[in-house]
């Protein structure tokens, strides 16, 4: 597993994968079903180039960009009346300290073996980015897959027009246009679905204002809330809208564009206990 910020086999994988699906479906597919000098042809040429530029840039700035370090100034301030919310460790109660990195872990932040650091909001270390998924990220992240997923099922429509527009009586073989779109396809399927599948669960945790880590944290939360005969919140859950603006940012126009960066400092963030009980999410 490579260092972050360097060029790994998972990288190159994705890239190798993005430029194959592009080759595939611009010359190939689209020439065999509408022509390349047709007018349809050459807009849904330009179309799908320019989302698969898309797909390059933001996967990029997601494998360059940092996820978010602490920091080394950071200290928690309890007697701070701003911030009524201190996370603490499940043992002993003290406040989150870092043993590796020598520094207090502000809230949502955790240590990430592979980079060898504490990252702010984190989410997940993600082989493909080599890169772990944080704060300072994550926005980039999302739009990356949703990109990768239009583009996905963009490319299979047309790969299926170009598969049936080809000639009847062209052989297989492993030079031919219909072997390379066939074997395209079968690769298209299952990245489409695990693509889906991927966006679906961020959808759903920026929904519920969640990182991956906190998800499975808020499992054994409840759990033991339940054994005790209490009842579990996730104190940062805001409500659908306040949540999606505190990860997309408050302009809504501008909640996809890959732009745009994301909000605050990654070292301090809203709560339940910030807003008027009468507000309070259910």
């Amino acid at each position: 597993m490579g260092r972050p910020g360097y060029v790994t086999v998972p990288i190159l994988s994705v890239l190798a994968a993005i430029g194959y699906v592009y080759y595939t479906a611009v010359f190939l597919a689209i020439p065999a079903w509408l022509g390349l000098t047709t007018a349809a042809g050459l807009a849904n040429a330009a179309a799908f180039t320019a989302l698969a530029a898309a797909c390059v840039a933001t996967y990029a700035v997601a494998v360059l960009r940092d996820p978010g370090r602490v920091p080394a100034s950071f200290v928690p301030d309890v007697e701070d009346a701003g911030s009524p919310l201190h996370e603490i460790k499940r043992k002993g109660g003290d406040l989150r300290y870092c043993q590796k990195c020598s520094h207090y872990k502000p809230p949502r932040a955790h240590h990430c073996r592979v980079c060898k650091r504490c990252v702010l909001r984190m989410d997940h270390h993600c082989i493909w980015i080599n890169n772990c998924v944080g704060h300072g990220n994550y926005k980039i992240f999302l739009i990356f897959v949703l990109y990768a997923v239009i583009a996905c099922l963009y490319s299979m429509v047309l790969i299926i027009g170009g598969a049936m527009h080809l000639p009847k009586d062209e052989q297989l073989g492993s030079d031919s246009p219909r072997t390379s779109i066939i074997v395209c396809g079968v690769l298209l399927c299952p990245l489409a679905l695990a693509l889906m599948v991927l966006l679906g669960w961020h959808v759903y945790l920026i929904l519920h204002n969640k990182t991956t880590i906190e998800y499975h944290e808020g499992v054994r939360a409840m759990w033991l809330a339940e054994k005790a005969g209490n009842l579990y919140h996730h104190p940062y859950n805001l409500g659908v809208y306040e949540n999606l603006i505190s990860v997309l940012g408050p302009n809504m126009f501008c909640w996809l564009c890959p732009i745009s960066r994301n909000i605050g400092s990654g070292v301090r963030f809203r709560t339940s206990y910030d807003i008027p009980l009468s507000k309070a999410p259910m």
